[in-house]
């Protein structure tokens, strides 16, 4: 049996170590020790972008969709392919080493997807890129951390708060819709997305195309 080795190491903007590892083809960020995301549980991330683009699929021309957090590709790359050939797909992602990791062509992660002409990446704060860009987007997904409970930055809370909602809201254009990945249900959440002016639906996915645990997709709709 192979080892699980490490290939690369960080710090978060909180302190926190972050960790990239490989088994076999399949990589794993982990943050101080717990596991953030897998190359193997991807299928969530796919869905996410699926249900977040599919008012725009065909809309031309330019279509610009938000992306907050670049994780290992999954969700990049399943937005562009649901976008029309002249859309602007932006992606802000706030840990370096990430971008890093996912441009190592080995590794064969979103390094792909992020050559694609319709793909913007910001170095960054995803927060920054929603407050000076109102009224900019069609379809803004965030999938930091794991949702409203942060793994890799507590100052990631701040994007689910009311303020920070209010904040994705603005950024939006007025039939716009804001997409948020949570490793678990959150009814509170729910309520405060309502209580913000989102139209709010809940989905479930699997983890993995064929079985596996199973993520929440809150999908609002601005009202």
């Amino acid at each position: 049996m192979k080892k699980t080795i490490l290939r690369d190491q960080t710090t978060t903007v909180d302190g926190k170590p972050m960790t990239l590892h490989e088994h076999e083809g399949t990589f794993v960020i982990r943050i101080a020790g717990a596991e953030l995301m897998s190359s193997r549980h991807f299928n969530s991330e796919e869905k996410i972008a699926e249900l977040a683009c599919a008012h725009i699929r065909t809309k031309s021309p330019g279509a610009r969709v938000l992306i907050g957090g670049l994780g290992l590709g999954f969700t990049l790359r399943a937005a562009l392919k649901n976008v029309a050939p002249d859309a602007v797909v932006v992606v802000a992602e706030i840990m370096p080493a990430v971008i890093k990791w996912n441009l190592v062509p080995e590794y064969k992660l979103g390094g792909d997807a992020m050559a694609d002409p319709r793909v913007e990446v910001i170095e960054g704060d995803v927060t920054d890129v929603l407050r000076k860009n109102r009224g900019a987007f069609d379809s803004i997904i965030l999938d930091v951390d794991n949702g409203a409970s942060g793994m890799s930055a507590d100052s990631n809370s701040r994007l689910y708060k009311a303020a920070g909602l209010a904040m994705a809201r603005s950024a939006l254009k007025p039939d716009g819709c804001l997409a948020i990945w949570s490793a678990s249900d959150d009814p509170a959440f729910v309520k405060l997305m309502r209580q913000t002016g989102f139209t709010v639906t809940v989905e479930r996915a699997r983890t993995h195309p064929s079985g596996g645990g199973w993520h929440t997709l809150f999908i609002g709709r601005v009202r």
